[in-house]
């Protein structure tokens, strides 16, 4: 099995944090190899609660850059930021810029074209790797989901190059960069900022390679632009409301539609949840709206009719993990019978005892990255090992 890449990734998904949430978010730094589980630990014993990770995160961002570790401090910074409460904006944006400058730094020795690429009334980033092999496959067009900032999943682009594929990697409208410093607000209509880049750079003929809520918008705009001939969705999402009881659908838009009740009935689930209010300030922030109902709104508008499966005629690569609390496997389950149209849809399950069953193969990122790179080069799944 031929493995891609330079930078090792880690096995293993590990309990930094007693609380899941902010383990999960902890573990997704370290997912990537570039921060020691060490150095997590020792942040970890500084987070008391939800509202120490901004400044305990940034202060361990600035040890590492001391010490001229970059790629640590951008991981650091890059969760830092990632708490830090759209409320203050002016805070959000320092620390976006520090983060990405560490990121410049800990990735300088890459040949890597950052733009940022004018698009409506603001700009969306989009950077450039191209094949670090002689052999060229193609193009391959990478988006994370909701929260992500790009350039977090350079070692999966780093793996995509070395297996020969031009990787253009990019936040669409409301990710990002591209809402915080482009004022970009969300649309989930992904074939417009899919179609702009694809216009810009003169591509065809690309791989679509969406991750987290990225594989819902990256169906959505295979859907409607023909330039994507292939397109890997790592989960989808389908319809959120496809994990509940069918008759309970019409009770949930009929209660999105008072406005006034739903504004009350968050904001008290807000006060009681730290992690739901700072879920729904950034589902609120990203969309542009003003009021927590703003959020149900944006939820509901990943559904099953938006996504428009029955139009997707092209191969399809669909990677979930078995026990992923986020993006559950039912979502894929869904997803995968709805392309009815599909040339073909292979799925990729993984597991537990492949320490990948988390979301977005947190603990095994490397086999996950392996299994797309085999399907991008030979259009085969990569079975798990027995």
């Amino acid at each position: 099995m031929q493995e891609y890449g330079l930078i090792a990734l880690p096995v293993g998904f590990e309990r930094f944090h007693r609380q899941d949430f902010i383990n999960y978010q902890l573990n997704r730094a370290h997912a990537f190899g570039c921060i020691s589980s060490q150095s997590l630990e020792r942040a970890a014993t500084d987070i008391k609660a939800l509202d120490d990770c901004p400044e305990v995160l940034e202060q361990h961002a600035h040890q590492a850059a001391e010490q001229e570790d970059y790629r640590a401090a951008f991981y650091m910074a890059k969760g830092a930021e990632f708490f830090t409460s759209p409320a203050d904006i002016e805070l959000k944006k320092r620390r976006l810029e520090a983060t990405l400058d560490y990121f410049t730094r800990g990735f300088a020795s890459y040949d890597i074209e950052r733009h940022q690429l004018p698009y409506e009334d603001g700009w969306m980033p989009v950077s450039i790797l191209r094949s670090s092999t002689n052999e060229k496959h193609g193009v391959v067009l990478f988006c994370g989901g909701f929260d992500s900032l790009v350039e977090e999943f350079f070692p999966i682009w780093e793996r995509i190059a070395a297996a020969g594929f031009d990787v253009y990697a990019f936040e669409g409208p409301g990710q990002g960069s591209a809402r915080t410093l482009g004022q970009l607000v969300f649309d989930h209509d992904w074939e417009k900022p899919v179609g702009h880049i694809l216009d810009h750079y003169g591509l065809s003929d690309v791989t679509l390679v969406g991750m987290s809520m990225g594989g819902y918008w990256a169906v959505r705009a295979a859907a409607y632009e023909e330039r994507i001939t292939r397109v890997v969705s790592w989960p989808p999402v389908y319809d959120w409301l496809e994990k509940i009881p069918s008759f309970l659908e019409p009770v949930v838009h009929g209660m999105a539609k008072r406005r006034g009740f739903m504004n009350w009935s968050i904001r008290l689930r807000m006060k009681m949840f730290p992690i739901l209010e700072h879920s729904v300030r950034h589902a609120v922030y990203i969309s542009g709206g003003s009021e927590p109902v703003d959020c149900v709104g944006w939820f509901l508008g990943m559904n099953r009719e938006h996504i428009s499966s029955e139009r997707i005629t092209q191969d399809v690569l669909i990677m979930a993990g078995e026990a992923d609390t986020f993006q559950p496997l039912s979502l894929a389950t869904a997803q995968r019978e709805a392309l009815r149209h599909a040339s073909r849809v292979q799925q990729r399950v993984f597991t537990r005892v492949e320490s990948a069953e988390s979301h977005c193969q947190m603990g095994n990122i490397g086999l996950a990255a392996q299994v797309l790179c085999h399907w991008l080069r030979t259009g085969e799944v990569l079975p798990p090992d027995r």
